[in-house]
């Protein structure tokens, strides 16, 4: 028999690609938080940033882990790979303080962070 039978290949991509789609939105980045909606439009960058998050009660996280503030620029430090001139997104729940989320800019701010931007989620184009 001289015939391909490529059956069970696209059985077995058509599994993989369900798959895939059910993981993809669960490898977003870190703590779920509810971010505010705007009209600014997404940035395009080449380099990974870090992301530093503010919960609604005011708790810090770089990545998905948990720092306490003292600790948030000795930790960054740490992580940022490329020292001062690292790209770091700060992402504020729309609930939490907005002195929490300022102190923490003032922290990256005041340790030679320069820059920083703030994370948002794009809102329908009908508000």
């Amino acid at each position: 028999m001289s015939d391909i039978n490529v059956t069970p290949m696209v059985d077995v991509m058509l599994v993989l690609l369900i798959v895939f789609m059910v993981a993809a939105p669960l490898m977003t980045v870190g703590v779920p938080i509810d971010l505010p909606k705007t009209q600014a439009k997404e940035l395009n960058t080449d380099s990974k940033p870090v992301t530093v998050t503010v919960t609604t009660d005011g708790a810090t996280y770089i990545g998905e882990d948990a720092v306490p503030f003292e600790e948030l620029t000795a930790r960054l430090a740490t992580q940022a790979t490329e020292g001062l001139e690292q790209r770091i997104y700060v992402r504020g729940d729309m609930q939490a303080n907005y002195g929490s989320v300022m102190k923490v800019m003032g922290a990256l701010s005041g340790a030679g962070y320069t820059h920083i931007g703030l994370i948002t989620e794009q809102a329908p184009t009908g508000q």
